[in-house]
């Protein structure tokens, strides 16, 4: 009797524990469904207006989900402001140009304000220069505006290993600087004629969004970083302060109301599961932080 009355106690167990697991399983699978519909945009307008939150962090690489995400938001007529917080020492020239130009797109339409953390510099500050107004904490490291290209020579290094190597190519200056072969002058001339190129281009988006001459960007454009209160003094930022101070930007200058809710910008990776995106608490906005694959032209504080 006493086995037959253990059996029964551990068959009503499990039969708890499936009915458990059954539960779980369905609400996994209606915050998948109800997360899939709030992306595609299903319950816009159930949300209402709101204030997009579009986080930057880490270093800056094109990012074909991100820039997809920011082009579903500047068709969504929901989101009356975008607020840009910005964590990032730069990255590459092309992915800083991106992300200025998806965010000014988006800001044709509705206001945007920047918040600086702890670094927005080169890339990072491009991003923030998008914004109508923009905001740092004090010890905030910005600025840094500058373009770089850098390479290596190990022709010494190999000699001393009694290695040398061999390169055929179409013309002298095909594949220079090469780190297999002494950089000549031509090519160093070359490369100084692409920085400055970007350069002119990164002092021009200053000198436009920031109501600056070309030559009072140059004077602050020499590659030294700021604090935000030495930004704030020379032009390149607006005000000290941080999220509270964004919302209320909005509200005094553009009239959007305090209570209105801030809805951080969801980009969608098909290659995650939105099960284990909650479960693992990644869900957000952050853009490529592999800083040893970035190649081209850098905007970056420190390469």
């Amino acid at each position: 009797m006493a086995l037959d009355a253990d059996f029964i106690l551990d068959r009503r167990r499990l039969k708890r524990s499936i009915l458990r697991w059954r539960v779980l399983a369905g609400v996994a699978v209606v915050i998948a469904i109800v997360v899939g519909l709030a992306r595609s945009g299903v319950f816009d307008s159930a949300v209402g207006p709101y204030i997009a939150e579009v986080t930057v962090e880490g270093v800056i690489a094109s990012d074909p989900l991100f820039l997809e995400a920011l082009d579903r938001l500047e068709k969504d007529d929901s989101a009356v402001g975008v607020i840009v917080h910005i964590d990032s020492p730069g990255g590459t020239m092309v992915g800083g140009e991106e992300l200025y130009e998806s965010l000014r797109r988006i800001g044709k339409t509705r206001p945007i304000v920047a918040e600086m953390g702890t670094v927005a510099a080169s890339g990072g500050y491009m991003t923030a220069i998008a914004a109508d107004h923009i905001l740092a904490h004090r010890g905030t490291i910005t600025g840094s505006i500058g373009v770089i290209f850098q390479s290596m020579n190990v022709t010494g290094a190999l000699e001393k290993l009694g290695v040398e190597p061999v390169t055929v190519k179409s013309a002298p200056l095909k594949a220079a600087p090469n780190p297999f072969e002494p950089t000549t002058e031509q090519a160093r001339d070359v490369m100084k004629g692409l920085i400055s190129d970007m350069f002119n281009v990164f002092v021009s988006m200053v000198a436009e969004r920031r109501d600056m001459t070309v030559e009072q960007v140059k004077t602050l454009a020499d590659g030294r970083v700021y604090t935000g209160q030495q930004a704030v003094a020379n032009g390149l930022i607006d005000a000290i302060g941080g999220r509270r101070e964004a919302l209320q930007w909005l509200e005094q200058q553009k009239g959007i109301a305090s209570d209105t809710p801030v809805v951080p910008m969801q980009v969608e990776d098909p290659e995650s599961s939105i099960v284990m995106d909650l479960f693992k608490g990644t869900i957000g906005n952050v853009l490529p932080s592999e800083g040893l694959k970035l190649d081209g032209l850098l905007t970056v504080w420190h390469p």
